[in-house]
């Protein structure tokens, strides 16, 4: 089986813009920027995706199990004697030989196996009384075996290969699974810093306005229409606003941090370092949710269960593979051989080689005894039929019992798997419903208290409300634009939530997964 390149394929329909430097020395990035990025440089991922590197050379190295095998062999030999009678020779007996053999042996996928063998050999002696010296022999021969209980079968034999396949798709589907983990976590860590950096913003805007009280209050102590006491509050409220400040902009960091460490940004030089500048917002279109269909989607997208599929395939394997070894070994043996002979014939005085007296010789080579062979001369075969009763038989119904607790195992892996799933799915929907309630709740929120609060600064103005009930006013719509925001990023969270619990990540953010 040849060797398989491994190419990770990931078309991405939808091309990011790049990368723009802003005179302000940030690192502005959409959503589909960091996901490419992360798919394309994650350690996580890198680590995942060299598992179907492995499990694909696993694949080759079962399937080598049919390659056929060739075999070459040559021997030269001379041997020396003492002559022990004067009938064998005078002094010693010397013995030359020289042999070569070729063979090709093929495994069936029926679990037999095929040889083809072809034979040549020369023996030359001083031995006396030979009729044929030297003499070449040659020997075209065909050997087949097939087991026809045990260790029959298509299956049976391509047990590894198929075995070796399931954990090959296992691994991929392993990588998937991290490749969705790691792109709702880039999706997260995104939209909390884009809560965090926005959040910034409202308390910034909310400061200003605090700021924007404490000097009109300064200007009506300098003329004398407020006393001194009243800059205290506003003063106050300043401090605690830019307090609150410091801690977002801490945040701002750590969530940087965190989406800088899964886009893997190595620290090499000054735009590595450059602070990244979420430019997405979250989606303001609400996406209508089916409970049946998400279910549906689920249990036919999530890899999680495609491998833990592919795992009862596996197993159901083993137990076909250990019940065949529970079998008698029945095997049926045929050959099939052309032998033949020549050499340098020898005559004696009245054809009688006892007499010693050499008359004469007819030369022959080594050709005539291999054109003899290929063209099946003659021709020999022999067909057999043989039993073996293992005495381990014991040991073979053990392997066979544990093999259908194994296939029992697994699937009551699937069923929770399936129930576990069903239960992320189900609470994944009622989050996207519960978080799109919450949108509308806060955004009717935020508006009352935007419009409480130009009430209170009119009060103000006119002399009918305190500094100290503004400057709450202040606090309740800054908390209502923060819970308002929050909702909408809870929302778009939620939503990239169910779509890794049903597989569809991939396809909801345009990129098509082709497989390695």
């Amino acid at each position: 089986m040849a060797k398989k390149a491994i190419v990770l394929m990931i078309i991405i329909v939808v091309l990011p813009a790049g990368i723009l430097w802003g005179q302000d020395k940030t690192r502005p990035m959409t959503l589909e920027e960091c996901l490419v990025r992360a798919m394309e440089r994650n350690l996580g991922l890198q680590v995942q995706v060299l598992q179907p590197e492995l499990a694909d050379l696993g694949v080759s190295r079962a399937g080598e199990k049919f390659l056929p095998s060739l075999s070459f062999e040559y021997n030269s030999a001379s041997n020396r004697s003492a002559s022990f009678s004067w009938i064998d020779a005078s002094d010693m007996v010397i013995t030359k030989s020289h042999y070569y053999s070729t063979g090709i042996t093929q495994t069936l996928p029926t679990g037999g196996t095929f040889e083809a063998s072809l034979y040549s050999s020369m023996n030359e002696t001083n031995k006396r009384f030979q009729t044929i010296n030297p003499y070449y022999s040659s020997r075209l021969a065909f050997a087949f075996s097939q087991p026809l209980l045990k260790n029959f079968g298509l299956r049976v034999n391509r047990k590894e290969i198929l075995v070796a396949q399931n954990n090959r798709d296992i691994a991929e589907s392993v990588y998937v699974t991290a490749l969705l983990e790691a792109m709702y976590s880039v999706e997260e860590a995104y939209w909390n810093l884009v809560f965090s950096v926005e959040n910034l913003k409202v308390m910034q805007k909310s400061l200003k306005l605090a700021k924007d009280l404490l000097e009109k209050n300064k200007k009506e102590v300098e003329i004398g229409m407020m006393a001194p006491i009243e800059i205290l509050s506003a003063e106050s409220e300043v401090a605690t606003r830019e307090a609150d400040i410091l801690q977002a902009e801490v945040q701002i960091k750590n969530r940087e941090d965190t989406l800088r460490t899964l886009l893997n940004f190595k620290p090499k030089g000054e735009e590595e370092n450059l602070p990244i500048t979420p430019t997405d917002a979250p989606a303001a279109e609400k996406r209508d949710v089916s409970m049946d269909g998400a279910l549906a989607q689920a249990l036919a997208s999530r890899p999680e269960l495609q491998a833990a599929r592919l795992d009862l395939k596996t197993k159901d394997l083993e137990l076909m593979y250990s019940r065949n070894q529970l079998l008698p070994d029945v095997s049926l043996q045929a050959f099939y051989w052309s032998p033949a002979l020549s050499g340098t014939q020898i005559l004696y005085q009245d054809d009688n080689p006892l007499s010693g007296v050499i008359v004469g010789t007819v030369p022959g080579g080594s050709s005539q005894a291999m054109k003899d062979a290929l063209k099946f001369k003659y021709r020999n075969w022999s067909v057999s039929l043989s039993l073996t009763m293992p005495l381990n038989f014991v040991f073979s119904r053990a392997l066979a019992a544990q093999a259908k607790v194994n296939l029992k195992q697994a699937r009551l892996v699937l069923e929770d798997k399936e129930q576990q799933l069903c239960l992320e799915v189900r609470n994944a929907v009622r989050e996207v419903e519960n978080n799109a309630k919450r949108v509308e709740a806060y955004e009717a929120a935020r508006k009352l208290a935007e419009k409480k609060l130009e009430a209170e600064e009119r009060k103000v103005k006119v002399g009918l409300s305190t500094n100290y009930t503004l400057l709450q006013m202040q606090r309740d719509f800054a908390n209502a634009q923060s819970q308002e925001l929050k909702a909408r990023i809870d929302y778009v969270l939620s939503l990239a939530k169910l779509d890794k619990a049903t597989g569809t990540s991939l396809e909801r953010h345009n990129i098509k997964w082709t497989g390695f």
